[in-house]
This record gives structure tokens, C-alpha cells and sequence, in this order.
């Protein structure tokens, strides 16, 4: 709805009595209540911006207003009544004789989506993204991507402002296929203007995405936290302190003798250096067998001969890009990490470069796909102050076993680091009003299964508290991927899917939606995210907003020995529970207490339950059903909603 004419004289004659000095700054609206924008309906509206000083503002939307006067950091915030579904209106604000506003606003509900490449994935890498995209125009969906940027400490506003978009092929391409394909579906039955709000970074950690204060709680990242307060203010100096913590933890690893320490120009050689190439990049197409198909940590060193005069100036250390977190030493000392794609440069404290032999050492971890020090090798300097550099070459490298334990991340870095995510991307949102959020992440925390789900925990009750300690929680169970297995296998994928299924049952406002069956085994990142989109807008419409329906397909409820038998009995079954492919389903496993000790179960259907036959030498205490990184999994119910992954105790 547009300003009437008496409204506009009514905020007229109101702006007559304020008296704003000369000098008054710009009155602005926050970003997130700029054009096209959705706020959520049936909630108070707390609408924000800049201004000068001590001001007056006068907010109206919709027929509502509401003042609020600026703080001393210029800053103001008003709260309008709640209103219902509707618009399009303009959002004006006042302040003496400066105006503000927005055109096109909806009301209606908005919804936060969060988590890693699966999240971010964009549509047109989805099925079909031709039709998808030709027949994207939704005037009353609307997007706004958060652009990917990491902060070490919690910010107030976007580093740079995002904006909200209509739906339409243009909008849509770029933007998270999971968000817009849910919304799409949820619109079906919940005919409401939806607002949808992508802030997802692929392969990252949840431990990025949880503020400081969440983390605190666990006890486990002291040491972290206190390296990322010191970093914030002192770089070059937290630097060093987590390398410290970094060689530490090298130490301590299985098969490292002591005095192995190849960042340290002191130490004796230890291990086998060979020649990298010139050229250096990817370390899969060095022709070298072992590093084909190499996920791990490969050392590499450089020397660089510096004059006296050299040695004196300001510098810097140029490596490059690399592929997908480097640890970076300068004769001895840490003085930089990075995770991601993003050349590195890192600068030098006085003093630590000298005359003569200089050693640069960088540990790079890989583990998916392609990795190394990817350059290009003319990036590869030291950087003087003075404008000239000196290259690096020369590199020698160093594999260590694939199976050597992952390093610790640099608190600070962007996608693996703690609250870098949270800090940049989810703090400035502050009190924005959502309906509820979306999660899909947890392929890059599939080495902690357990701890993942009292982190999972963490970050629902951290969304809670910054937007509302009802707030809906929609979690993706991981899809499906890697190779098929013949014999049942512990699997860090199942683990974490295991503990995704348990903290979202145990909440009334929190659901799951399964993937695993669409998932794709030699690509982690499936494209079959329309059906992902229909799973989330049906768990959507269970627990936000109440239907009586199964939310997300058959749940094993219990577990009993009957005979010689095991029951399972299942919950949330419509139309009975079915078999794809056989006349029996497969997929199931009995367990003793230790861990190796599973092996398949034969399985019948018998209406909602499923008897398993028991093998006589087996002493079970647990079933698993589902349970690899790729399974085959065949049961689902007349719906052709799947039986999600879980393991449960044997009673």
C-alpha cells in the first residue's frame, strides 16, 4: 500500500515540530528492510536503520506507525503491531525534513537458510534447471543471499548489504535450490508471501556457524577462543600462539618421532623430501601414483637466499592459492592459515627474516578431491616493502600416511573455523523476524558424529535466542554418498545422520527431512533437490504448522525380542509399510556391544512392523538399519516416504 495523501501531510506537519540539525547524516533503512523485501506476518515488526544522533524517527507500513529516536551510534529501532499476509506496501521513514522508503514490501513468512554446499547448490545444477528456470516468476517468493564473508568477531550490519530480489529466472539461478524448491512446495498449501534468506558457505563446519557464547558452553575450544580474541587485535601475534598449539598437536600424532618438527630450520630432516614440480598445482596430476587420488596433508618447504638489506625491509610471504587449508611457517615461526581457494599472503613481523637462507614450510590439507599449493607459482614471493619480490622455488614435498588425523583449524579461518560464519553472515541479522530455519550441513563433521549432536543441539538454542525461543528447526538427514558396500561397516556419515534423526525427535518444533535415498553415490552434491524441497515443506507443514500428517516417512519406535525373533515397530506409517524392488526389505543389521560386530538381518513386513531373524551365534543389543556412507535401503510406506537411517537399542 503507497503513502495517501493525508498520510503524507500527517508526517509532514509531524516533522514541522522536530527540530534536526543542519549537519543531520543520511536517514536510511536497514538493508534487510529494503525493496521487495517479505517481513514476518503475525509477529511485531522491529524495523531498523540509521540516522543522526538524538533524532526523531517515524516509521509507517501498512497503515501502522510507530517512532523511535537514534542512539548515539546512530542508530534507531521501531516496533510496528503485528499485521497479517498481504501487500505489496511502502515502508517510509521520517526524520525532519528526510525521508526514506522502501517499495514493494510483503508480508507473509520468512525463513533463514543455513549449512554448507548443499545449502549453497544453486538451481540451475538442479534436474530439469532449463524448465525450472523458464518457469521461476513468483512475485510473492523473494530472495536475499547473504554474500560469504567471515568476521572474528560478531557484526552489527552485513559487510556488504544484501538485497532482496524477486523470484524469477535471473533471481533464481544463483540462489540455494533446497531454499526456493521448499518454499515452492510449502506455497501449495500455505498460500502466503515467502521470504527466503540464503546465508550458507560450502564445506563448512557447524562449528563456524555457532556463536561464541554456544561454543563456550561445550568447554572444548578455551584455548580456540582465546587465540580468536587475540587474533582480532593482534594478528601476527595469534598467529604464532596457535602454532604453537598447532605443533602441539603434531606431536602428539601416532608414528612422529621426536625432533620431527619440518617447519623448524633447526630441527634434523626427518622423513623422505622429494622434488615437486616447478609448477607445482594440484598434486593429483604430478604423475605421481601415491598423490592420484591423495586426500590428506602434504608438507611442502622452500629456501629464499635474502641480502642484508632485504632482510631489513617490511615483508609479506606470497604462496598462492591453495587447495583447501594451508599452515603457513617463515623460518620457524607460524605467521599465517587459510581455508579456501583464496590466494594467501601473510605478513611478516620485524626481524623474523635475516641474511642468507630463509625456510618457508607450508602444510596443506586436502580432503576432497583435488588439492596443494594450486599457485600460480609467480604468486609464490617473498614481498618486500619496497615493492619487489622475491619467488620462491625449489619446492620439495613430503606426504604423510592417508589415514593421518585431520589438524586442527585456525579458530579464525572462514568455513572451518569457530563463529567466523555466525559472525559475518547470521549476527547481523540480529532480532530480523523468520518463521523458521532450515538446516542442511554436516558433510564436513562426519569425523565426530558424536560431538556433532551436542553442537546441533547448541545451534538450535542459539537460533533461539537471537530470533525467538520457539523458532522452528527444519534439518536435511545427509544424502546419500560414496561406494557401495557388501558387509556392514561403521561409517561416519550413518553415525552423524544417526544423531541428526535423534535431535530433531526430540524436539516438538524441530524436523527431518531424509535424503539418504536420493542421494547420489559418486557425487556428493545430488541434483534431485526438487524432492528434497517436497520432504522439507512437508516436515514444514507438521511441526510449524500443525498438520496431522507423518512428517518425514516411517520411524522405528522400539525394538523387542519376541521368540526368536526382533520386532520393530514403527511410527508416522501411511498406507502401510512396503518393499521396493523385493519382497523383502533390505538394509538391516543386528549389532552386539562391540563395535565390528553387526551383521545383516533377513527381514518380512508384517503391516507397521518388520520381524528380523536373529542369527543363532549372535548376542544382539542393538539394530541399525540404513547404515553405510551410500546404503541401500528398500523400506518405505504407501506414501513413498523412506524409513530414514538409525540405530536403536535392543530391549
Amino acid at each position: 500500500m503507497m503513502f495517501t495523501r493525508t498520510h503524507l501531510c500527517w508526517l509532514l506537519l509531524w516533522s514541522a515540530c522536530v527540530a534536526v540539525p543542519a549537519s543531520a547524516a543520511p536517514l536510511a533503512l536497514d538493508p534487510l528492510f529494503g525493496d521487495h523485501a517479505v517481513l514476518q506476518r503475525d509477529a511485531p515488526l522491529r524495523i531498523r536503520g540509521q540516522g543522526q544522533p538524538r533524532a526523531e524517527v517515524l516509521v509507517e507500513l501498512g497503515g501502522q506507525r510507530a517512532q523511535a529516536r537514534v542512539g548515539t551510534d546512530g542508530h534507531w529501532l521501531a516496533t510496528l503491531p503485528p499485521l497479517a499476509a498481504g501487500g505489496p506496501y511502502a515502508l517510509a521513514v521520517q526524520s525532519g525534513k528526510e525521508r526514506a522508503q522502501s517499495q514493494d514490501v510483503l508480508i507473509g513468512d520468512v525463513w533463514l537458510c543455513s549449512g554448507q554446499s548443499n545449502m549453497e547448490l544453486q538451481v540451475h545444477r538442479t534436474l530439469d534447471s532449463r524448465s525450472e528456470l523458464l518457469n521461476a516468476r513468483h512475485d510473492d517468493i523473494r530472495l536475499l543471499t547473504v554474500k560469504q564473508e567471515a568476521s572474528v568477531v560478531a557484526r552489527d550490519e552485513f559487510a556488504t548489504a544484501p538485497a532482496w530480489r524477486r523470484s524469477d529466472t535471473d533471481s533464481v539461478r544463483d540462489f540455494s535450490a533446497a531454499c526456493y524448491y521448499f518454499a515452492r512446495e510449502l506455497k501449495q498449501t500455505v498460500d502466503v508471501p515467502m521470504g527466503l534468506i540464503n546465508a550458507s558457505w560450502g564445506g563448512s563446519r557447524i562449528q563456524a556457524w555457532l556463536s561464541g557464547g554456544a561454543l563456550a558452553k561445550t568447554g572444548l575450544y578455551r584455548d580456540q577462543q582465546a587465540v580468536l580474541a587475540r587474533y582480532a587485535k593482534q594478528p601476527q601475534q595469534a598467529a604464532a600462539q596457535w602454532g604453537g598449539i598447532w605443533q602441539d598437536w603434531w606431536q602428539r600424532q601416532p608414528g612422529i618421532v621426536a625432533g620431527d618438527a619440518p617447519w623448524d630450520p633447526k630441527a634434523a630432516p626427518q622423513g623422505t623430501w622429494a622434488p615437486a614440480p616447478a609448477a607445482l598445482g594440484a598434486w593429483e596430476h604430478w604423475g605421481v601414483p601415491a598423490l592420484a587420488d591423495f586426500n590428506g596433508m602434504v608438507w611442502f618447504r622452500s629456501h629464499v637466499k635474502l641480502t642484508a638489506a632485504q632482510a631489513a625491509q617490511g615483508a609479506s610471504v606470497a604462496i598462492g592459492s591453495a587447495d583447501e587449508i594451508d599452515m603457513t611457517w617463515v623460518n620457524g615461526r607460524a605467521v599465517g592459515s587459510t581455508y579456501g581457494g583464496d590466494p594467501r599472503q601473510y605478513a611478516l613481523p620485524a626481524g623474523l627474516l635475516h641474511e642468507g637462507d630463509n625456510l618457508i614450510v607450508v602444510s596443506v590439507l586436502d580432503t576432497y578431491r583435488e588439492g596443494g599449493l594450486i599457485g600460480p607459482a609467480e604468486a609464490q614471493a617473498v614481498v618486500l616493502a619496497d615493492g619487489s619480490r622475491v619467488p620462491l622455488a625449489g619446492w620439495e614435498y613430503r606426504a604423510m600416511p592417508e589415514h593421518f588425523d585431520s589438524p586442527p583449524r585456525a579458530p579464525w579461518q572462514s568455513a572451518a573455523g569457530l563463529s567466523t560464519l555466525y559472525n559475518g553472515m547470521v549476527a547481523p541479522l540480529r532480532d530480523f523476524g523468520l518463521r523458521g530455519a532450515l538446516w542442511y550441513q554436516g558433510e564436513s563433521n562426519t569425523q565426530e558424529a558424536e560431538l556433532y549432536g551436542k553442537l546441533l543441539r547448541l545451534y538450535r538454542e542459539d537460533l533461539r535466542r537471537q530470533f525467538g525461543k520457539d523458532l522452528p528447526l527444519l534439518v536435511v538427514q545427509l544424502a546419500g554418498f560414496g561406494a557401495p558396500v557388501s558387509q556392514p561397516v561403521e561409517s561416519g556419515s550413518a553415525a552423524l545422520r544417526d544423531q541428526q534423526r535423534r535431535v530433531a525427535a526430540e524436539d516438538p518444533k524441530s524436523g527431518l527431512a531424509v535424503a539418504v535415498d536420493i542421494g547420489e553415490r559418486s557425487d556428493i552434491h545430488p541434483a534431485n533437490k526438487q524432492e528434497l524441497g517436497r520432504r522439507l515443506a512437508r516436515a514444514a507443514r507438521h511441526v510449524v504448522f500443525g498438520e496431522a500428517l507423518a512428517p518425514s516417512g516411517p520411524v522405528a519406535a522400539a525394538a523387542t525380542r519376541e521368540g526368536g525373533a526382533v520386532v520393530l515397530r514403527f511410527s508416522d506409517v501411511e498406507q502401510g509399510l512396503i518393499a521396493y524392488g523385493a519382497t523383502y526389505p533390505i538394509g538391516f543389521e543386528l549389532c552386539g556391544a562391540a563395535a565390528g560386530s553387526c551383521r545383516y538381518a533377513d527381514a518380512r513386513i508384517d503391516g507397521d512392523k518388520v520381524s528380523l531373524s536373529v542369527p543363532a551365534d549372535l548376542q544382539a543389543t542393538r539394530v541399525r538399519y540404513c547404515w553405510a556412507d551410500s546404503p541401500v535401503c528398500t523400506l518405505y510406506d504407501g506414501n513413498g516416504l523412506p524409513a530414514g537411517p538409525f540405530e536403536i537399542p535392543l530391549h
